[in-house]
């Protein structure tokens, strides 16, 4: 125990005495927590519509004035013709076209029906369909206020009518922060815990300090320990002060769930994490190497961590890829925890795993640590 006081209290000081690793470390997650959030909304508005209104009538300009009242558009511009229009889409000034045609109103009183034109731009696939379905849903609404001014009133008994009211569980006012803080918080402790142990090492290696640790009477597991035991605190600390400092404060995210229960996965998950990033570093030679290597893995756990697509509508290769990735576990899991109030016993298998992975991979690195040496 004496021999490994002495190892973190080196490493602390080595952390602390670098002035450009500071920032890095403590203020740029939380930067990036208070700013990402607000970015990162799947929520669509201010799409750019052009209305193409041949009609010029009452019941077009109705439609008009319902479609900009809605929030989700922006009226670019009133064009004269469709081809007025598509030029607009083409300098990539609008996103849709409404082309309303001559006779609108007068179709529409005489013979009840009538029809719309819509062009969607769908180079940015999810604002096509959210934009096409925003759009739609205000012509049907329209049109049911329409029927209902103009149906005379029944003399008999309405017919029957199924009534559907829905309730929202645990995000009932649907704040689109509350889903995504959780999970950038995961990504963002993620990315300085593998990173930051990733680079110790091998930078060890390259000013040479590391082969005057090899002759000492140091022991591997202390030698190990004392790289991975810093970098879990300082993930531990930058994950309390996301979650309380950030989340609660800012965001007003108050954990539903036994906070016990949620660092006690956090610490097997970042063992697990750490010990990825010393098994980058023991196949590493310089700090470019093990930088490109982390960031290799990085990007495919984040991006296939069901944090921005859900993971139920990837492909079965894709679907057994996120299986094989930490993050993936622990987006779900405070997820689970701070929104939903889940207890152990719904998380028990991500327990299970996530001590797989940290047994695996610490137990790799050392392994592969001690050939190398």
């Amino acid at each position: 125990m004496r021999t490994l006081r002495f190892l973190l209290q080196k490493e602390f000081r080595q952390i602390f005495r670098n002035k450009a690793l500071l920032p890095i470390i403590f203020f740029a997650p939380i930067i990036q927590l208070l700013v990402l959030p607000l970015a990162a909304d799947y929520e669509i508005k201010n799409i750019n519509i052009t209305v193409v209104d041949n009609d010029h009538s009452g019941f077009s300009q109705k439609l008009i004035s319902k479609i900009a009242a809605s929030g989700y558009f922006k009226l670019a511009d009133y064009a004269g013709s469709f081809n007025a229009g598509f030029h607009q889409m083409e300098n990539d000034k609008s996103d849709l076209i409404l082309e309303i045609p001559q006779g609108f109103e007068r179709n529409l009183v005489r013979e009840n029906e009538q029809n719309l034109f819509i062009a969607i731009n769908a180079i940015n696939g999810v604002k096509a369909n959210l934009g096409g379905a925003y759009l739609n849903q205000i012509i049907a609404d329209y049109n049911a206020d329409i029927r209902l001014k103009w149906m005379p009133a029944s003399k008999f008994n309405p017919m029957p009518a199924i009534e559907v009211t829905t309730s929202n569980w645990f995000n009932p006012s649907m704040n689109y922060r509350y889903y995504m803080v959780p999970g950038i918080l995961v990504i963002l402790v993620t990315m300085i815990a593998s990173y930051l142990c990733a680079l110790n090492i091998v930078k060890e290696k390259e000013a040479g300090t590391i082969e005057q640790i090899n002759v000492t009477p140091i022991r591997k597991y202390q030698f190990i320990l004392g790289k991975l035991i810093p970098f879990w605190v300082i993930g531990m600390f930058i994950f309390s002060v996301g979650l309380f400092g950030v989340g609660w404060l800012v965001y007003g995210i108050v954990p539903v769930g036994n906070l016990v229960l949620l660092y006690g996965y956090l610490s097997v998950y970042l063992i697990a994490l750490l010990g990825l990033g010393l098994l980058i570093s023991t196949y590493s030679e310089t700090q470019q190497q093990a930088m490109s290597v982390a960031f290799f893995f990085m990007m495919v756990f984040i991006l296939m961590s069901g944090l921005f697509t859900p993971i139920e509508s990837m492909p079965r290769w894709a679907y057994a890829i996120t299986q094989c990735s930490p993050v993936t576990y622990f987006v779900e899991v405070v997820r689970m925890i701070v929104l939903k109030g889940s207890s152990f016993e719904n998380i028990r298998y991500h327990f299970l795993i996530m001590t797989g992975f940290a047994v695996l991979l610490n137990s790799w690195a050392i392994l592969n640590y001690r050939k190398t040496s």
